[in-house]
């Protein structure tokens, strides 16, 4: 069971750093540092919202609209890190 555990929480830490390239991609793409029309640039940004959208959509769904800034990804991070806590200092050590 603490295998499984394990992996749970290596999925989540690559999913952590996932969400940090989706914000900072964004970013780069507002300011024009990098061009979208450059086919790379579009298959890394479409693989980034397909596996972040799903996670942030219902997130952005209950925040309040704050004028164009988007907040999700922090709420979302948040989250995750209480959910690997709640796995290292509940369950993990309950596990045989």
């Amino acid at each position: 069971m603490r295998a499984i555990l394990d992996v749970i929480l290596f999925a989540l830490s690559i999913y952590v750093y996932i969400v940090f390239a989706m914000a900072i991609f964004s970013w780069l793409l507002a300011f024009n540092i990098v061009n979208f029309h450059n086919q790379v640039v579009r298959g890394i940004w479409n693989f980034l919202c397909a596996v972040t959208e799903p996670v942030l959509r219902p997130i952005r769904s209950f925040l309040p609209n704050l004028g164009g800034i988007d907040i999700s990804p922090v709420i979302l991070l948040l989250g995750i890190m209480l959910l690997q806590n709640i796995i290292v200092r509940y369950i993990y050590p309950n596990v045989f």
